[in-house]
């Protein structure tokens, strides 16, 4: 069964209709990049994915939710079975690498502390960042940023991971880094990841199947 279903599916940004009649599939062990020129509606695709925007005609299913009817208060369960990564890291300015991810940990219902304690510290071994735990978010390096940000998506063991833009603000050697952590991630667990990007490098260096956004479209190639 496919954790995300567009079926004839049109994608909105606010009232607009940003894209007609998507089908797309997208099932456990998949890696899928959307790309497309700026203003073609890739990151609308996102938006719609996690629930943060309505979708128009046709069908669309995330995770078993079906988002033309999901109810605000079911939003936070969908949420809790995606990992979302993005461009600029969002990390909490103000606390510490563990205070980030434990903050997440309490907002998706995680009560036992010292589980909750022992999942930081294993999502921060995954990502290779277990000595950082007790740094400030201004204190790490780009990519150290945005591997924490690829720890706090992994916390509740996401079905799908979905990164918008992830290695756009990093050079080109932690770019690589980023893009060896997710196929790994992507491999060994079987998270299907869900990626936009518009560098074609890294298309073509680490494979999977590609949706092109262009002409108010997203077909596959």
């Amino acid at each position: 069964m496919a954790i995300i279903s567009f079926q004839g599916t049109d994608i909105l940004n606010g009232e607009n209709i940003v894209i007609y009649g998507m089908d797309m599939e997208i099932e456990k062990g998949d890696f899928v990049y959307i790309v497309g020129k700026v203003g073609t509606g890739k990151t609308s695709i996102i938006r719609t994915m996690i629930a943060e925007h309505r979708p128009g005609k046709g069908t669309a299913t995330v995770c078993g939710y079906d988002l033309s009817t999901i109810r605000p208060k079911e939003i936070p369960f969908l949420r809790r079975k995606l990992g979302v990564v993005f461009q600029d890291f969002q990390l909490l300015t103000d606390r510490t690498v563990e205070d980030n991810l434990s903050f997440v940990l309490k907002a998706t219902g995680w009560k036992d502390r010292a589980a909750a304690d022992r999942r930081i510290r294993e999502v921060l071994e995954a990502v290779g960042m277990e000595t950082k735990a007790h740094k400030m978010p201004h204190q790490l390096s780009g990519g150290e940023q945005q591997r924490i940000a690829i720890a706090r998506a992994l916390l509740n063991k996401p079905e799908v991971i979905i990164a918008d833009e992830p290695t756009g603000n990093l050079d080109g050697e932690t770019a690589d880094g980023i893009m060896q952590l997710l196929t790994r991630i992507n491999r060994e667990e079987g998270t299907a990841i869900v990626m936009v990007t518009h560098n074609r490098d890294i298309v073509e260096q680490y494979p999977g199947r590609v949706f092109l956004c262009k002409d108010e479209a997203c077909t596959a190639i």
